[in-house]
């Protein structure tokens, strides 16, 4: 069977293995499973999640409300922004495809950092539109404005924090460069793990509500599947003015989000305890992994999310080690794919750190 040729210029996702197939590989136990991979809150959801999904669980034969008021309402409130400033998606991932597809141009390439979330070129390369690339490991803005200004792209994907290094972008130089780019340039701000930066160094917070009020050609995205622990029910958002969300909805399949993800994110909005508690122990445990790559004599991204980088020596094979941990039963995100000889670790409980650390300890030695 023939299929579309572009698709031989498609590369598949790659995601964190999930458990289940590292207990049908290796015969390990579930409960003896560690999974440092996919960035999820180690510490689970909201009780009021759990209570939520659980009143709610009849109504899963039901269709959504596809208007998703209650989620808009409270997050649009959440957010300091009008309802009719976001679009709900099925993870923010789908928000992103909404947009490539809404604003592509095949004769304007989309402009990224170096090394950043694989979903930007996938879907960019699904609708036959080039990308264009920085040079440099983190966000250098300076570079981004030398691209922009030489190859005029029609979108230009800024995430911060980024995923899969961690660093982030300074707020103040964020904004100066977006009111440097032409209205007509969509500029996406990846927010995806905004919520650590925010907590850990305000000089790197960025609200939706500051960017939408100043810039008429940006969309914000955030999501639920991080800081609130949602990442098996799938809710994401963009955030833009109206006219960005009226050309998004033009995109957006009927009922993309579940009647039971609706239920799950909008209870998640109402505990911010929770997010916040959880916040505060990964970048409590954090340091243990920095202190770790420093007593071995190996560098890292300073992290502004729910993992850390490790940028392994050459002696030091990211394959070799992440499948040694796999064998034990570690599930963390090797970066080869990204032509990183590094590995991706999301901070997990304590229990779950020690263990890392003590078998990878084992195996340096």
């Amino acid at each position: 069977m023939q299929f579309n040729p572009i698709l031989d210029s498609i590369n598949v996702y790659e995601a964190g293995k999930p458990i289940e197939l590292v207990v049908r590989e290796f015969g390990i136990d579930n409960d003896d499973i560690i999974k440092l991979a996919s960035n999820e809150n180690p510490y689970g959801c909201s009780s009021k999640v759990s209570k939520a999904l659980q009143k709610h669980a009849d109504e899963a034969y039901r269709y959504p409300d596809d208007s998703m008021y209650e989620l808009k309402k409270n997050l649009s409130d959440h957010l300091s922004i009008k309802s009719s400033q976001l679009i709900i998606g099925a993870g923010s991932d789908q928000v992103i495809e909404m947009a490539i597809r809404a604003k592509a141009d095949s004769d304007r390439p989309i402009l990224m950092n170096s090394i950043t979330f694989a979903m930007y070129s996938i879907y960019a390369a699904q609708v036959g539109t080039p990308v264009v690339r920085t040079s440099s490991l983190e966000h250098n803005l300076d570079e981004f404005y030398e691209l922009y200004a030489d190859q005029k792209p029609s979108i230009i994907f800024l995430c911060t924090p980024n995923n899969p290094t961690g660093d982030a972008i300074n707020t103040k130089e964020l904004i100066e460069f977006i009111d440097k780019i032409d209205r007509n340039t969509l500029v996406v701000v990846d927010g995806a793990y905004m919520e650590y930066a925010s907590a850990k160094d305000e000089n790197y917070s960025v609200a939706a509500h500051q960017l939408i009020e100043k810039f008429e050609h940006v969309l914000y995205l955030g999501t639920f599947s991080k800081s609130y622990g949602l990442g098996g029910m799938r809710v994401g958002y963009g955030a833009a003015r109206e006219e960005i969300i009226e050309a998004l909805y033009k995109m957006r399949p009927p009922f993309n989000v579940t009647t039971l993800s609706l239920v799950a994110a909008t209870a998640a909005l109402k505990d911010g305890e929770f997010m916040h508690k959880s916040i505060e122990k990964n970048f409590e445990q954090m340091e243990l992994f920095e202190k770790f790559a420093k007593d071995n004599g190996f560098e890292y991204i300073e992290s502004y999310t729910n993992f850390i980088t490790w940028l392994l020596p050459e002696h030091l094979d990211s394959s070799e080690l992440s499948d040694a941990l796999l064998r034990q039963g570690i599930i963390v995100r090797n970066l080869k794919s990204y032509s990183m000889n590094a590995l991706r670790i999301t901070i997990g409980t304590p229990k779950q750190n020690q263990k890392f650390l003590k078998q990878m300890q084992r195996l340096l030695d």
